[in-house]
């Protein structure tokens, strides 16, 4: 059985993965978009800045914006080498040592020389860091792409800055391919923020642990103890043989995931405690669930190995 996070001791913590800075190709500073999230209500943020020479190999220094509240993990969008399509890789990682060695790429064009992009996923993984395969389709990315990032922990199922940029926000269909296969991934919504149009505090990761502090919330992450939304909570799961129950704040539909064509969905009005039936999925290894308020807002829970 799986650890259910929604007994585990401590609280849930509100936090964006992936967002950019003045360090790279965003409009605000450090110290103004921490102070923004902030105010908005996070607990914690990562900048990602992107890890090119371009912008100098930038791993944003943003210790000095935590206090009681507020704490940040340091991290970067790293590049290097092509994917099937020619582009360069785009791969987040999350609590990167601030001296982790950098791949020789001056800007956003990819040569035949570099290092590969599962090559450099797996350093950065090895160095401590919470990997996940960024905006897959916004990058174009195939499926093959996607399994040579062998390293990775997570999968980019939405990023709020595609969802606005190019209404190209998501990475399910990524992803469940990859269940399929038997990778054992995570998922996690990020805001991908530049704050150059409304790309900011539009979906996060909701992160079980005893203490806001950087280290706990990285093994937190790294553990799966954590679900991704864009409005709705998720306030329990309980997996039975035959069905599944779902305690979340008000929502109009749940659906049931499973491999293939398998999905289940009970629609109903500003539904709190949710029964969905199995019977669907006797031949699927993995189901996730997806809930979805009146406003059209989602919660996704990680995958559920049976």
């Amino acid at each position: 059985m799986q650890t259910d996070i929604f007994s585990l001791p401590g609280k849930f913590w509100r936090g964006n993965l992936h967002t950019h800075s003045t360090r790279s190709d965003g409009v605000l500073d450090p110290a103004e978009v921490c102070r923004r999230y902030k105010a908005e209500g996070y607990d914690f943020i990562a900048l990602t800045d992107h890890f090119i020479g371009l912008y100098d190999y930038p791993i944003t220094d943003t210790t000095g914006f935590r206090d009681a509240n507020f704490t940040t993990i340091l991290g970067a969008e790293l590049h290097s080498g092509a994917m099937e399509n020619g582009e360069l890789w785009h791969i987040l990682a999350v609590g990167l040592p601030a001296d982790f060695a950098y791949a020789d790429v001056p800007d956003f064009y990819a040569t035949s020389d570099q290092e590969s992009g599962p090559a450099l996923a797996a350093r950065a993984r090895a160095a401590g860091a919470f990997v996940a395969v960024a905006h897959p389709e916004w990058s174009g990315l195939t499926t093959a792409d996607a399994r040579s990032i062998e390293a990775a922990h997570a999968i980019e199922v939405y990023n709020h800055g595609c969802a606005t940029g190019c209404d190209r926000p998501h990475g399910f269909y990524t992803m469940d391919q990859l269940l399929t296969e038997g990778r054992k991934l995570m998922l996690c919504a990020t805001d991908d923020a530049h704050f150059s149009e409304p790309d900011h505090f539009g979906g996060w990761v909701m992160v079980k642990a005893e203490e806001n502090t950087p280290e706990a919330l990285l093994a937190a992450l790294k553990a799966g103890h954590h679900y991704s939304s864009t409005g709705p909570d998720l306030w329990g799961i309980e997996w039975h043989d035959d069905a599944v129950i779902i305690d979340s704040s008000a929502v109009r539909s749940v659906v049931v995931q499973g491999q293939g064509s398998a999905a289940v969905a009970v629609h109903g009005q500003s539904m709190t405690r949710t029964r969905v039936k199995l019977d669907r999925f006797k031949d699927s290894k993995w189901l996730r669930i997806t809930v979805t308020d009146a406003a059209g807002q989602r919660a996704w829970s990680n995958p559920y190995w049976r």
